[in-house]
């Protein structure tokens, strides 16, 4: 039921974000529990990975409630504020930030990539937000492009090839939504087609041209079959061996064993426990809650009642997606290991509290659909 009450908007819930957003958090801390817990039994108990989980859930809750506490209109004024301070964090990183297995991506412990996509999609959606007429110049679409090729190079360069590959498809997804020019749009995607043709020749047919100490081009080279992966070929394993039911929560062995990376099993490859566990019914199950919630944010922008809420709507949905669709993807071979988390499953503190603010996003454009 709906009100038509400025006071009581907050009342007015979309269940098809809030739900599967809920029970995808209640499933990340159940099977966080479950892949962790013989290896932290000894820890105390405010030191358990799950329950770091919950406090970043529930900060990620109060980072929700903070947007909604806001008309999306009254948020978007701030874009180019959130924007260059992401890019100044962004070079901070590349700067100063912390090291860990050959990248550096976080600072402070927090990982400004994440917060960047955020500030992005509202820099992008407050930029396209313009006459039709505008958007169809080349000006527009040249100006989108740099605005996504800045956090673009400067992620690329941590390095962190999956998240800075999930910046151009949320600016090709928005421009294209927004009517930015298609030949333009068109010219593009030839050009990243022609580019990722080009990187594949080389490296199936010139692999000694590539250095083995970087780990886009190994990862690359796994996938395709010229390196072994052993992360990928025990994930392919715990996803087979959970059959249609699984073998039951906390009786998974790949990772008890310790054949499942320890240091991924809770994050990357979180997918890959809960199939064995939970087996084929469980990963459909997960996967319905992402559909549903997808769904529910492309309703959400067909709702909107301006060009500005679409395209915020638009660019959440793209992100959420991009992130199912690559680490679902590398759980079972279909695209190279990325290190992308999966949203609200996966373990971590910076991709829990943007996930929510992504999902208070959506929510704000339903409850201001209306203009009254």
């Amino acid at each position: 039921m709906h009100t038509t009450h400025n006071n009581n908007r907050m009342v007015d819930f979309d269940w098809g974000v809030l739900l599967p957003a809920f029970g995808l958090m209640c499933i990340g801390t159940a099977f966080i529990y479950s892949a962790l817990e013989g290896h932290e039994s000894g820890l105390a108990w405010y030191r358990q990975t799950y329950l770091r989980q919950i406090l970043w859930y529930l900060i990620g809750l109060g980072g929700a409630a903070a947007i909604l506490g806001m008309e999306y209109g009254r948020v978007t004024r701030w874009a180019g504020l959130f924007y260059w301070v992401s890019i100044v964090l962004l070079v901070t990183v590349l700067v100063g930030g912390t090291r860990i297995n050959g990248a550096k991506r976080w600072i402070f412990g927090l990982q400004p990539s994440e917060f960047a996509k955020i500030a992005f999609i509202f820099l992008l959606a407050n930029f396209l937000s313009r006459p039709v007429e505008e958007l169809r110049r080349p000006r527009a679409f040249f100006g989108a492009l740099g605005f996504t090729l800045l956090p673009f190079v400067l992620i690329l360069k941590e390095p962190d090839l999956g998240s800075a590959l999930v910046f151009p498809v949320i600016s090709l997804a928005m421009m294209f939504v927004a009517g930015v020019s298609g030949r333009l749009l068109a010219w593009l995607v030839g050009g990243v087609g022609v580019f990722g043709a080009l990187l594949v020749a080389v490296i199936l047919f010139a692999p000694a041209k590539l250095s083995s100490e970087h780990y886009q081009e190994r990862r690359l080279l796994e996938y395709f079959g010229l390196k072994k992966s052993y992360n990928v070929e025990q994930a392919l394993i715990s996803v087979g061996s959970g059959g249609v039911k699984g073998k039951g929560w906390r009786h998974g062995t790949q990772y008890s064993l310790g054949f499942l990376p320890r240091a991924g099993a809770h994050n990357d490859f979180l997918f890959s426990v809960i199939a064995e566990e939970e087996g084929f019914v469980g990963s459909v199950v997960v996967l319905a809650l992402y559909a549903v919630l997808l769904f529910s944010g492309i309703k959400i922008a067909s709702q909107a009642r301006d060009h500005l809420g679409q395209l915020l709507a638009v660019g959440v949905v793209t992100l959420l997606f991009c992130h199912v669709f690559i680490n679902v993807g590398m759980n079972i071979r279909l695209v190279p290991v990325a290190g992308i988390p999966l949203p609200l499953l996966s373990y971590g503190g910076s991709s829990v509290v943007c996930s929510l603010i992504a999902i208070g996003i959506l929510h704000n454009i339903h409850v201001y659909r209306r203009s009254y």
